[in-house]
């Protein structure tokens, strides 16, 4: 593969990795499903998760758009390394941190510790030209409960 055609792939990919973040924090977070192929698959698996697992968009879409309509939050994101393996496939590994409260109405709220720190692992697919998320799995090694304002 050409470097430029390498570079764009992973770039795209970041992009993705960025988006979905960007989406829940500050968009429509049922719109995430939009950024997984039709099989799409969302986990958080034992032994710091607790098993959740969304399969397919109608799925993730149902998951993501249960978020609490008065939760705040806010994820950065850190250490973004994609990998292209194939052609049409990639993978990837990025690190998060979660600011989140519930129970927000537009107050400003003081700053307070991470509720999560963790790290995502992701694998890509180009379908019909476009790079979606074909999977993506949660490992939160740091975590506690969300603040209620």
């Amino acid at each position: 593969m050409d470097p430029l055609e390498r570079l764009l792939a992973e770039r795209a990919c970041e992009r993705l990795v960025l988006d979905f973040v960007r989406r829940l924090d500050l968009g429509e977070p049922s719109s995430v499903a939009e950024l997984f192929t039709e099989d799409g698959v969302w986990e958080w698996p034992p032994p710091n998760g607790d098993g959740r697992r969304s399969e397919g968009r109608a799925a993730l879409r149902k998951y993501f758009g249960a978020r609490p309509v008065d939760r705040l939050s806010r994820r950065l994101m850190s250490n973004v390394l994609v990998t292209l393996v194939q052609p049409d496939t990639a993978i990837s590994t990025a690190y998060f941190t979660t600011y989140r409260v519930d129970g927000h109405h537009g107050e400003f709220v003081p700053a307070g510790p991470p509720v999560q720190v963790g790290h995502y692992e992701d694998t890509f697919r180009k379908v019909d030209g476009e790079w979606l998320m074909a999977t993506r799995t949660l490992f939160l090694p740091f975590g506690g409960p969300t603040p209620r304002r």
